[in-house]
């Protein structure tokens, strides 16, 4: 087996959590599998199997060391996933209902979501091109039964002991975009704001574009105003002076090309998208809006600033159409594809 051969994306172990059972994600996991059988990447599934029989056959993986117990046993999960989704098995605590998210099933949500992190950094420690893709969670769902965290994001990142490095960046086909702050009132979003919050993102996104997407030059980062017009001098709003200025000139003294603050109303016009790399924004909708205006269907979510390689559709739960059969796979299948080639990125950065 060349190099070329043992690395490529195809041969990519992907690990992809349950998500929410009464979500959109055992429809969007079913058409995935359907959809990249023969082409990959290949993923594994962590969830309950009866979420997704009989409608694909699936291969019941009896523990965790036929996916740990060597080069060739890692390697032959490729072969089988043209013929059944391999499962890592767990059990929901009540049986779930298109629709009707239960709070009973929240710790078998969370544990899908532990389980494929640890699975990841133990393979990427061992050398695997590894990492993993969530489904989406109910963030209310899981706050009712006690899980303490906004989201995915600050999990993971507890859970890889780097609390406080994760940083969400939202991408497509056109833009790649990161809110700053993250799922708060645009109110404390205002108060989250500072220098120091602004050059220490914007250092993680830099250099997971170097590593994790391989661009052979220092990123070109485009800072997004807060206030119309960037706040024209002052004249506006004081934040472009006070918050992103000295951020911006820190940032410059250490070697990266950073913009001056730009009106976010023209930041996200064709023209304006060809002179940067990413779009480093105020706020959650400031980054959301034209992302998902360019094309929701092939939106990913990324999380930076973690030891392993992690995405996720995005899109929410839409229990409004759960078990309907409407449901449009194509966000998660760019998840999944992307995860793979940043994988291999990341391997031959290292």
């Amino acid at each position: 087996m060349t190099t070329d051969q043992k690395h490529s994306p195809k041969q990519t172990i992907l690990f992809l959590t349950q998500g929410d059972p009464a979500s959109i994600a055992p429809e969007i996991t079913i058409k995935a599998w359907k959809n990249l059988r023969q082409s990959g990447p290949a993923f594994i599934w962590i969830g309950d199997p009866a979420l997704l029989t009989p409608h694909i056959p699936v291969h019941i993986l009896c523990n965790i060391d036929e996916v740990l117990e060597g080069e060739a046993s890692f390697l032959s999960l490729f072969p089988l996933f043209r013929q059944a989704l391999p499962v890592l098995p767990l059990s929901l605590a009540v049986p779930a209902r298109p629709g009707c998210p239960d709070p009973k099933n929240a710790a078998r949500i969370a544990q899908s979501i532990r389980i494929a992190t640890e699975l990841t950094l133990e393979l990427t420690l061992k050398g695997h091109s590894c990492a993993m893709v969530t489904n989406p969670i109910s963030k209310d769902i899981m706050h009712i039964a006690g899980f303490q965290h906004p989201g995915h994001t600050t999990y993971l990142a507890e859970l890889c002991q780097v609390p406080g490095q994760e940083v969400m960046m939202l991408v497509n086909p056109f833009l790649r975009v990161v809110p700053l702050t993250g799922h708060v009132s645009l109110r404390t979003a205002l108060t989250q704001l500072t220098p120091e919050l602004i050059s220490s993102k914007a250092r993680i996104v830099a250099r997971g574009l170097v590593r994790d997407f391989g661009l052979p030059y220092t990123p070109r980062l485009a800072i997004a105003g807060l206030n119309p017009h960037a706040g024209e001098n002052g004249l506006m709003g004081q934040e472009e002076q006070t918050i992103l200025t000295p951020a911006i000139t820190l940032l410059r003294s250490e070697g990266f090309t950073v913009s001056d603050p730009l009106p976010a109303d023209t930041l996200f016009t064709e023209n304006a998208r060809s002179l940067y790399d990413v779009a480093l924004c105020m706020y959650h909708d400031q980054a959301l809006i034209p992302l998902k205006t360019l094309d929701m269907a092939h939106g990913v979510n990324v999380t930076l600033g973690l030891p392993i390689i992690r995405t996720s559709p995005d899109h929410g739960t839409a229990f409004s159409i759960a078990g309907q059969g409407k449901a449009d796979s194509r966000s998660l299948e760019s998840a999944i594809r992307l995860t793979a080639q940043m994988s291999l990125q990341r391997q031959k950065a290292s």
